[in-house]
């Protein structure tokens, strides 16, 4: 090798990660974002637990924390020694045109440590991108048969402030120290100046593991609460688990398709059969998903759904059977229909699922169904997600889209089945959430991937008072800052009852994917603005929370040079909607004073 090439491969080396022997010959092996910024550290000396820490330009934020594994063969990550190490650097982009922006960029440095552990030999991944950490625990030549326990923990250096949440529960700000409950991953911590998400990516076959109070002070430990142990099998790796850190709350969206870009997969192009798009949801009778289906097209929608009892009524009757509609509704007649007006239509199914499954796939197919909804999904134990995991690859094989609803939450597994468009795991309209809980999902779930919200817009017969807890521009608002391939929209209303169009013309305007999104402002529990793109149009949702929110945002995002209409949908104080049209450029500051639990969205054309 000549010196020049023994100098760049020298550089390329210590680009990736750094060796320094410290006193006892423990080793320490740093690996660095790709702009140098973000920097983990492991080590391990064969004589204690390998641990791990993580700083943000310099600065400690993950103090040393334990990895490792309690399995049926021993601890691995106790007595640890690291063998040697591979090292990868990775610069791409991909089209993604599901998602928040059409490309995604996907940049890290890769160490891969092989280690070896009470004889137990196993594999430490470590991705390193700018303003993120990622990690897993390769198991594929240790012969371990279960694992008992996960021995990772999070300790952070200052004391902190985790939004503690489950599944659909409401969202509590809680110190870690008094932590009494376990809190869902992707967790949201404050610490200090910094904002951290902490989750979990590409989950296929492990248990939902949750994070209770670890032993240490600012501390959170991963636990098992749905099973005594993990089984293991052939060529096993865990989840990813994820560290993302910001100074500020917004910059949390920085890392909102991680998920995405840990996930491992073969599919190049997103096939064209796969269609985002707005839902309405259809009463149980043949009228109604026609009346539907002439709503869809009025207002621009691509799809309707049937919901639950569309094959019976009583939830989780065993006698349920969906191959086969009540007598109440002509499936045929309605998917017909549709096809003659460019809508589609999605069903349901909860009981039955697992029973059903193998035949519903072809026999949907026959019938023209264009895509599932699961309900009632086990989402929290191993042999629920494995399942899961099978059922939404061949759902995604036989050519439907997906939405999983009740306890699932997303780990990016859209990226190798790109039909799971999208995923419940939140606390939607159905369970009336609040300002605090509306300004709060942004920060929180959303950080994990897609949610259907089913929102649940007033008409003129029905204001929806007991769900929704909000005023009806922030309704409009959200469906802007929420992100979601597949939205629910108009959720409990009927198609002949929203005769407020000049009200809800918003809807028929606003996309679910888009070409670029940028997230303005905001707090955690307070407020938010977000700014997205379709083409050339620009839409803005601003929300505010349980205090009046009096701001302006900065339009630096549109094009230099051009001229546009700005049409505003904001609250008129008697709870209706005002519409009005403002002239704006790029780099103007546009201010706003959006009153406690308000909103403003906006459509912002050019002109």
């Amino acid at each position: 090798m000549k010196m020049t090439h023994k100098i760049i491969f020298l550089l390329y080396f210590l680009s990736l990660s750094s060796v320094c022997l410290l006193a006892g010959n423990s080793k320490i092996i740093s690996i660095y974002s790709p702009d140098k910024h973000t920097r983990a550290e492991f080590t391990a000396d064969g004589k204690t637990r390998l641990h791990y820490r993580v700083f943000s330009d310099n600065r400690e934020v993950i103090e040393w924390s334990d990895a490792g594994l309690e399995t049926n063969r021993g601890v691995i990550g106790s007595n640890a020694v690291i063998v040697s190490q591979k090292h990868r650097i990775v610069d791409e982009k991909f089209a993604w045109r599901l998602g928040e922006s059409d490309t995604i960029v996907n940049q890290y440095n890769e160490l891969v440590l092989n280690c070896m552990s009470n004889r137990l030999p196993f594999q430490l991944i470590i991705r390193a991108y700018n303003g993120s950490i990622a990690f897993r625990y390769d198991l594929s030549s240790a012969g371990v048969q279960t694992i008992k326990r996960e021995l990772t923990t999070f300790h952070f250096s200052q004391s902190s402030i985790v939004y503690q949440y489950n599944h659909e529960s409401v969202f509590t700000p809680t110190a870690i120290d008094t932590l009494k409950k376990t809190c869902d991953l992707p967790a949201t911590i404050h610490s200090g100046s910094y904002y951290l998400t902490v989750g979990e990516a590409e989950n296929e076959s492990y248990t939902k593991a949750e994070f209770i109070k670890g032993a240490l002070p600012n501390t959170l430990a991963v636990a098992f609460m749905h099973d005594t142990a993990v089984i293991v099998a052939d060529h096993f790796q865990t989840p990813w688990r994820t560290i993302s850190l910001s100074k500020t709350a917004v910059g949390l969206h920085n890392f909102s398709d991680l998920y995405l870009r840990l996930n491992t997969t073969t599919v190049k192009d997103i096939p064209n059969w796969i269609e985002p798009g707005k839902l309405i949801r259809a009463q149980l009778s043949t009228q109604s998903g026609l009346e539907c289906i002439d709503f869809a097209v009025k207002h621009h929608f691509q799809y309707i759904m049937y919901d639950g009892g569309w094959y019976g009524l009583g939830k989780l009757s065993p006698n349920l059977n969906p191959t086969r509609s009540i007598p109440a509704i002509d499936l045929q007649k309605v998917i017909s229909y549709g096809n003659e007006k460019g809508v589609k239509v999605i069903l349901y199914v909860d009981n039955g699922l697992t029973a059903y499954m193998d035949s519903l796939l072809p026999l949907y197919k026959k019938w023209g169904v264009a895509g599932f909804k699961f309900g009632f999904v086990d989402g929290r134990s191993q042999k629920g997600i494995t399942w899961l995991n099978q059922m939404i690859r061949k759902v995604n094989d036989y050519g439907f889209i997906l939405n999983i609803h009740d306890n699932y939450k997303p780990t990016g597994l859209s990226r190798k089945y790109p039909a799971l468009l999208t995923q419940e795991g939140i606390r939607g309209d159905e369970n009336s959430p609040d300002a605090f809980h509306t300004t709060t999902l942004p920060f929180t779930r959303f950080l994990a991937g897609p949610a259907d919200f089913t929102f649940c817009f007033p008409n003129s017969k029905n204001s929806f008072s007991k769900n929704i807890k909000v005023s009806k521009a922030q309704q409009m608002a959200l469906m802007v800052v929420y992100f979601s391939p597949l939205q629910a929209v108009f959720w409990y209303g009927k198609p002949l009852d929203y005769t407020n169009d000049e009200e809800i013309e918003f809807f028929d305007y606003v996309p679910t994917v888009w070409n670029e999104s940028h997230y303005l402002a905001g707090e955690i529990g307070k407020n938010i603005s977000v700014a997205r793109r379709d083409g050339s149009t620009w839409f803005v949702g601003n929300v505010a929370g349980f205090e009046d929110w009096i701001g302006s945002v900065r339009f630096d995002f549109l094009s230099a040079g051009q001229r546009y209409e700005a049409t505003v949908y904001e609250d008129d104080g008697a709870g209706n909607i005002r519409k009005r049209i403002e002239i704006l450029k790029k780099d103007d500051v546009f201010p706003f004073d959006i009153k406690a639990k308000g909103g403003q969205a906006m459509i912002i054309r050019k002109k």
